[in-house]
């Protein structure tokens, strides 16, 4: 289940609307009043789209969770993938050695990262 943040970023990106945005602009916010029914829309002032219902934002679970779970696998991608600096040295290294393609170890070091932290559909 995604949590409320992840669905409302969907509901705004579906809207046309960046989250970052609306959220750094403080066009809303979310609080938890502790009283064990998780987080709400305490404030909502997102121009031109209307605050969304909880029917609305569960509509949105799915895809929600799909999101965040392919943001946490290119967190993961990104640190296994390791520095860029490496990363064009072994593409040099295969390009004077002719390995330009899925030959080179450039190729077969990202691949098998991707391999080992494959995306949602």
């Amino acid at each position: 289940m995604a949590s409320l943040s992840w669905k409302i970023k969907k509901y705004l990106e579906n809207n046309s609307k960046v989250y970052e945005t609306e959220r750094d602009s403080g066009n809303f916010s979310i609080v938890n009043l502790s009283d064990g029914n998780g987080d709400i829309i305490k404030t909502w002032n997102v121009d031109g789209v209307s605050k969304p219902t909880t029917s609305q934002l569960n509509s949105l679970d799915s895809s929600a969770t799909t999101d965040f779970n392919n943001f946490k696998i290119r967190k993961t991608r990104k640190k296994s993938y390791g520095n860029i600096g490496d990363q064009l040295d072994l593409l040099y290294k295969d390009m004077l050695a002719g390995k330009g393609d899925s030959t080179g170890e450039w190729f077969k070091k990202i691949k098998a990262v991707k391999d080992a932290n494959p995306k949602e559909e």
